[in-house]
């Protein structure tokens, strides 16, 4: 598919790149952007040389909301519409198969803001910035709030959703949204590093982990655990399981299976 809104490309062996690509806007989203974004995380999902997904920003920030110059004059419904468009990537990335690392510099904001929280992993760079920040402007993050709930829990979130400010990076690490801060020179290097390292490990292995994670995060605390066992049954059927033991106990490397 041709993009007009973000960059698609391999950067490393079994690594795809997502690049949000409008810098003269922060890279907010557009229905454009938004659309394309899930289609590129659609595709790099369903390639067999991809691994792990990095999605990052081009210019200067990661991506700094939605573009509100399509704001005005829509009916309820047509508002939700758009608003859906727009939470669309997010929502589906944990329905991906492969992990998605979000590669933050300058500012997540907003929507961009809920992007990094719903990837499933995060790398920030140590001057970027993150906030919920439409109540700003009289709106609200009340849908980027949904996964940084899930990652900090309610009393932080609403404290984010209510105050709109932007929190610096050390703050966002203490408090569970990202993963790692780094420095801002090193951020590309260390997000495709562990983006790297991650498609080194079995391909059947990441997507059973990372489906059953998300599918027993809603479960009460037993179902959860019979679900979790299930799903190891099921991974323990496969051949990079037996590939995986077998190299362990031969001390090589293992040879998996493309998924």
């Amino acid at each position: 598919m041709a993009y007009e809104n973000v960059i698609v490309e391999m950067v490393a062996e079994h690594v795809g790149e997502i690049t949000l690509n409008r810098p003269q806007n922060m890279n907010t989203f557009s229905l454009g952007l938004a659309r394309e974004l899930n289609e590129a995380l659609l595709e790099l999902d369903n390639r067999k040389d991809v691994r792990a997904i990095i999605v990052k920003g081009a210019g200067r920030a990661f991506c700094a909301g939605i573009d509100v110059s399509d704001f005005f004059g829509k009916t309820a419904l047509e508002y939700k519409e758009w608003i859906e468009a727009m939470e669309t990537p997010l929502v589906n990335i944990s329905r991906l198969k492969k992990p998605v690392i979000a590669q933050v510099h300058g500012v997540a904001a907003a929507n961009g803001a809920g992007l990094v929280a719903a990837a499933d992993l995060a790398v920030m760079g140590a001057s970027a910035r993150f906030g919920l920040t439409a109540i700003n402007v009289g709106l609200n993050c009340v849908g980027p709030v949904v996964p940084v709930s899930r990652s900090i829990g309610r009393k932080q979130a609403l404290e984010l959703l209510f105050d709109g400010q932007l929190i610096k990076a050390d703050r966002a690490l203490e408090m569970g949204l990202v993963n790692r801060v780094v420095a801002d020179e090193e951020l590309e290097n260390e997000t495709r590093q562990w983006a790297a390292e991650l498609a080194k490990k079995s391909p059947i292995a990441l997507q059973i982990a990372k489906t059953a994670y998300y599918t027993a995060e809603d479960l009460d605390y037993y179902k959860a655990f019979e679900y979790m066992n299930e799903a190891f049954a099921r991974m323990c059927t496969s051949q990079d399981s037996a590939e995986g033991i077998r190299a362990f106990m031969e001390k090589r490397t293992p040879e998996w299976q493309e998924k």
